[in-house]
């Protein structure tokens, strides 16, 4: 045996080694998380590691999969979801694809005063305010990173037309910048675009990165956290989340916006916001813009979770419907529109962001489809995603057939 075959079998070993640690480096668990008195799947709940920004979600089927670096000294992973008892498990004790139970409570309101001096219960009205007031103290002043997962559904009436999913990492200046984050490109594993009407032609795809991002509440300071007057409030309920309680309070400006807005009881920390658009009798909030597209519903998300005593964001989603009709005045309507744009986070990184590996690699005045890096299947392997759902799966099928 030559030194030349010794030293070409030792490479080889070394290589499988550290490909075999590459491999396992991190562990998989994996569930159903549902209702324990319905036995329904609950849809988003939070699975991430205690006291880390490491996480991921599960999707609409209840189910998620969750890659845990094995670096991590924390192994205790925590279930939650606004109007549940959170669960927590050791990572060690789960068994794959098992069910795990949440348990619903509800508090009458009847039955608990919760009040931020003890002496005078707020209304649904001071609570906003009080909360706009502590957006300062609740959300992240310094630079910070969030890295997450996007998804691009869109429909031409029945039809689905495009669907995109793209890994990527946002670079924060902070709540009080208001402007849309630095982004780094990471991969983009699905990138169907199937033929569109041909109005399509000369109406430039927006970057759904970019389209989502611009719009959050909080960080724009609009929309119905601010209490304005032409706002009405109304405490609906009191609901648990993770270790406390949440105010549920509903929010009408007539006649076109509603809002429910989830504050935490004793931070006033925004939880999460909800907003829907709607005509009314057949009026619009916006004029018919001159490329003859009618924004007929608009539909936002945005939920955010505690890390370090601040709130960061951790879902977000944007659902529109477009009426198109031919030309600013015509009556003919050419088809109806439907986007689709959720955004996922799994890890923020608040030290060092300085020094963090960040790359801004992302032209944000083009479509992601016009600047998409090759798939890469291994970095999928370990990166944390809400999982496909059956009905996802059969319309990238649908998609795949009508785009080759």
């Amino acid at each position: 045996m030559n030194k030349f075959f010794l030293f070409f079998l030792s490479v080889s070993i070394l290589l499988s080694s550290i490909a075999s640690l590459a491999q396992n480096d991190y562990k998989t668990i994996s569930g159903y998380v549902l209702d324990k008195e319905t036995n329904e799947p609950i849809v988003f709940a939070s699975i991430y590691l205690k006291g880390q920004g490491i996480g991921t979600t599960s999707n609409n089927e209840g189910y998620f999969r969750f890659h845990i670096p094995s670096h991590r000294e924390v192994n205790t992973i925590v279930i939650s979801i606004i109007g549940y008892e959170s669960l927590e498990k050791n990572a060690n004790d789960f068994i794959a694809n098992q069910n795990i139970y949440l348990n619903s409570t509800t508090t009458s309101l009847d039955e608990v005063v919760i009040t931020s001096t003890k002496e005078k219960e707020l209304t649904a009205k001071q609570i906003i305010k009080k909360a706009y007031q502590e957006i300062k103290n609740n959300y992240p002043s310094e630079p910070y990173i969030l890295e997450g997962f996007v998804r691009d559904l869109q429909k031409e009436d029945e039809a689905y037309v495009a669907y995109l999913e793209c890994a990527t990492k946002f670079l924060y200046k902070g709540i009080t910048t208001r402007k849309e984050p630095e982004v780094e490109l990471l991969a983009v594993r699905t990138n169907y675009l199937a033929p569109q009407h041909p109005w399509n032609e000369n109406s430039e795809r927006k970057n759904s990165i970019i389209d989502l991002v611009e719009d959050e509440f909080i960080r724009f300071d609009y929309g119905p956290i601010k209490g304005k007057s032409s706002w009405k409030y109304e405490i609906e309920d009191i609901v648990p989340y993770q270790n406390g309680m949440v105010y549920q309070i509903e929010g009408t400006d007539k006649p076109f916006q509603n809002a429910t807005l989830y504050i935490d009881t004793e931070t006033f920390a925004f939880i999460k916001i909800e907003l829907t658009r709607q005509p009314k009798n057949n009026r619009y909030w916006r004029d018919r813009f001159t490329n003859g597209a009618q924004q007929a519903s608009y539909h936002v998300i945005f939920e955010y979770q505690e890390y370090k005593g601040k709130m960061y964001l951790k879902y977000q989603k944007e659902e529109d419907a477009w009426i198109i009709y031919d030309g600013l005045t015509s009556k003919k309507v050419l088809f109806t529109k439907y986007p689709k744009k959720e955004l996922f986070i799994n890890k923020i990184i608040t030290d060092n962001v300085a020094s963090y590996p960040f790359k801004r690699n992302m032209d944000i005045s083009a479509s992601i489809e016009n600047q998409s890096e090759t798939d890469h299947p291994d970095f999928w392997n370990s990166y944390n995603i809400p999982q496909q759902t059956e009905a996802q799966s059969k319309i990238l099928k649908e998609l795949k057939n009508r785009t080759d």
